[in-house]
């Protein structure tokens, strides 16, 4: 497995070939065994891997706290939901949701662990969402995440063999 410090520089070297092969997935791949193949791999890579070591999806993004989940977050971390707002928030660019004030996520803790525990976003806990249906039509998405999650990008990088890609340049 790519360490967690090189996957966005060897995503970057792979960026033309990557979109190539998202095109040639758009293209030829069943959309129900692509996600098979996605939740296959996803559930073969995480088996093993330990996220708190890595964590480069809450190093690299800004954390999205959805409005319903604001109370309870709030309490977890002792606060009042004013506090909380204050304390940690912002509206995002769409003024729907709030996010974190800063990057890395303001709920990282040195030992690689969330601030809020179990309350995380549920947008955290199924990151990179590789194991998530409709692979075919987030594609894009999936290219994002493989420069930024070492087992996304890994899961990439079967997909090219099982579909005998890089035997095609």
């Amino acid at each position: 497995m790519i360490q967690p410090d090189q996957v966005r520089k060897k995503a970057k070297e792979r960026e033309e070939e990557n979109f190539r092969f998202r095109s040639y997935l758009k293209i030829h791949a069943d959309e129900k065994k692509l996600d098979r193949q996605f939740l296959r791999l996803h559930k073969e890579l995480f088996a093993d891997y330990d996220c708190s070591k890595c964590r480069n999806c809450c190093k690299m993004y800004k954390g999205s706290i959805p409005p319903d989940d604001i109370s309870k977050d709030a309490q977890h971390l002792h606060m009042t939901k004013e506090q909380f707002i204050s304390t940690y928030l912002e509206k995002d660019e769409y003024d729907t949701n709030y996010q974190t004030k800063h990057k890395p996520c303001d709920f990282l803790q040195e030992d690689g662990n969330c601030k809020l525990g179990d309350c995380k976003p549920n947008s955290c806990k199924i990151y990179p969402y590789t194991d998530q249906p409709e692979r075919l039509f987030s594609l894009l998405s999936v290219l994002d995440t493989v420069e930024i999650c070492p087992v996304a990008f890994e899961i990439y990088e079967r997909l090219k063999k099982e579909y005998g890609f890089r035997k095609r340049r």
